[in-house]
């Protein structure tokens, strides 16, 4: 197998700039992390389980921290030591999946619960 391949990493100040078109992630001790909410522990466990499917497509896996209607995604790469144009493509994959909400008017209803929101 192929060493894999070291990418360019993002300063703090480049990616607090990046960060500006993903609305609730923030940098703390060199990763880009986000909190989701949830109505309780089954959608905690969905959201999981709909993060993991993204990062093993994506084969970028980020760390998270469960609680009973909490999920804190902490994303960098690894391999490169910093923060990478990788995490931030998670990053939007992942709110894209777990925020999305069907369209009003449309024949998808959507959950009449709190189901997943990020502050």
């Amino acid at each position: 197998m192929a060493a894999e391949q070291k990418l360019r990493t993002y300063s703090d100040e480049e990616i607090q700039e990046r960060l500006k078109d993903l609305p609730g992630w923030y940098l703390e001790e060199g990763w880009i992390r986000k909190k989701f909410n949830t109505d309780g522990w089954p959608t905690t466990l969905m959201l999981v389980n709909a993060i993991g499917y993204l990062a093993e497509a994506a084969y970028h896996h980020p760390d998270l921290a469960v609680t009973w209607g909490k999920v804190w995604v902490k994303l960098k790469t690894h391999a490169s030591g910093g923060v990478t144009d990788n995490d931030f493509s998670l990053a939007r994959k992942i709110d894209e999946v777990a925020l999305w909400r069907p369209e009003p008017g449309g024949t998808l209803t959507g959950t009449p619960n709190k189901f997943v929101h990020a502050k």
